[in-house]
């Protein structure tokens, strides 16, 4: 039982970091990712200067492409030598000054400053110009990724843009602009002038919502243990990460790397067989199902799994289906029906005696003293009810009003009515409150039984 133990630990070890810590493997895309390293090649091998926006929702896999691609291209000994990467962020480059300072970093450009001290961002950017413009074609390239491209359109005048996209379009030192943003409407908030220097060359990412096959295929393939052999093959890969000369990019040092975990082949098999059965079965299906119509995104199955994938214990050592659909609906549960069952057992009366008067009236507008008479009659053959004074079903009412499960009618010139008076309509569908009455805790049998029926 140890050996087990420990081989459960094990793969929960193992599957939580190759969610969470796998950078650079990008599943579909094959057409886009092929467009970005031609882009990339050219610029280093032929010394053309390029500009590319990826466009995409979060999540879709925009910077993974990057990554992928830069991977890719890592076994390319000519882009290695002729190309440096200089990795920017909208968050953390607020404006101008300190991004200018980081691409100063970023190119080893600090030592060529002949110990000059730059006092202005003109002069800062005049220099870095210079050394730009400097080289022709046979100058070593380099590669602008600009991480949330739509903060840095948000800096003064965009200067940083504009001379970037400058430099792109004139025939000085090969450069490259990869802007990466999920805002579709992008190209809009570029100035004039600095729009006219853009090559207009987009690339658009978005998760298909027709492919639920590939979808049940990549559950079995994140949740599944590779191979030795499948283990071995991304060695390199991993490897030749070390090649990365920017600093910028921190994923190198912590990249998942599966070579550290050993499994018993005997349990690997065993394991694999578990997660392609569970798959089959019909409610896991349907729990997927319900998944992809939530968000079809990879990185949002990455999350779900990371979470399934920590339940995994001595005690419980495969996952289930109950398992998995406990999870799944946590993610499908109604926000208004939680914060009904959170409510008082009175808050909830009066919920059912608007509801009540909304079937009885075609849902009519009602004010308290309507909801108040419906209550009364209820709390008269209540043992649960009775003594219930008005002051406090009317601070319960007021409540309701607080966490907008009721909502006042828009009413002008009526300033001056009296709150009991004032009109109000339901902000609740009735299957919401039927839903949260089977749900409550504790709730007495009278109430649940009025709940169902108006007839007292």
């Amino acid at each position: 039982m140890p050996e087990i133990g420990q081989e459960i630990r094990r793969t929960r070890r193992f599957l939580k970091e190759r969610l969470q810590r796998d950078y650079t493997t990008l599943r579909g895309y094959e057409a886009e990712r092929a467009n970005v390293r031609q882009l990339l090649q050219r610029t280093a091998e032929m010394g053309e200067s390029n500009s590319l926006l990826l466009i995409g929702p979060r999540g879709a896999g925009k910077t993974t492409l990057i990554n992928a691609v830069l991977t890719d291209l890592l076994l390319n000994e000519a882009f290695v030598n002729n190309t440096l990467i200089v990795h920017l962020d909208g968050n953390l480059h607020t404006d101008d000054r300190i991004a200018l300072k980081s691409i100063t970093v970023q190119m080893r450009l600090e030592n060529a400053t002949d110990g000059k001290v730059f006092g202005s961002f003109a002069e800062n950017l005049a220099f870095l110009l210079q050394c730009l413009k400097a080289g022709d074609k046979q100058s070593k390239s380099v590669v602008f990724i600009l991480e949330e491209f739509d903060l840095f359109c948000t800096h003064h005048n965009q200067t940083l843009l504009y001379n970037l996209f400058d430099v792109s379009q004139s025939a000085q030192a090969p450069i490259c602009v990869l802007g990466v943003t999920c805002r579709l409407d992008v190209i809009e908030l570029l100035e004039k002038r600095v729009k006219s220097r853009f090559s207009h060359r987009q690339v658009f990412l978005f998760p298909s919502a027709n492919k639920f096959d590939a979808y049940t295929q990549l559950f079995q393939q994140l949740m599944c243990i590779p191979s030795k052999k499948e283990l071995d093959a991304q060695v390199d890969r991993v490897d030749s990460l070390e090649q990365f000369k920017s600093d910028a990019f921190c994923f190198k040092h912590q990249h998942f790397d599966g070579l550290e975990y050993d499994f018993d082949k005997k349990y690997t098999d065993s394991w694999n067989k578990h997660i392609a059965k569970l798959l089959k079965l019909p409610a896991t299906q349907k729990t997927l199902q319900m998944l992809y119509d939530f968000d079809v995104s990879e990185a949002f199955l990455k999350t779900f799994l990371y979470r399934l994938v920590a339940q995994l214990k001595p005690a419980a050592p495969l996952i289930t289906v109950e398992q998995l659909s406990a999870l799944a609906n946590q993610y499908e549960s109604d926000d208004k029906v939680e914060l009904l069952c959170g409510l008082s057992v009175i808050e909830l009366c009066l919920i059912i005696a608007i509801k009540h008067h909304s079937q009885i009236y075609d849902r009519d507008p009602f004010n308290f003293e309507i909801v108040f008479a419906r209550f009364s009659k209820f709390a008269k053959v209540s043992t649960t009810m009775q003594g219930v004074e008005r002051a406090i079903v009317l601070k319960a009412f007021e409540h309701l009003r607080i966490v907008e499960l009721i909502m006042p009618l828009s009413s002008s010139g009526m300033g001056k009515l009296q709150k009991e008076f004032e009109m109000h309509k339901l902000a609740l569908t009735y299957g919401q409150i039927q839903q949260a009455v089977q749900r409550y805790q504790a709730l007495p049998t009278e109430v649940a039984q009025w709940a169902q029926s108006s007839l007292i």
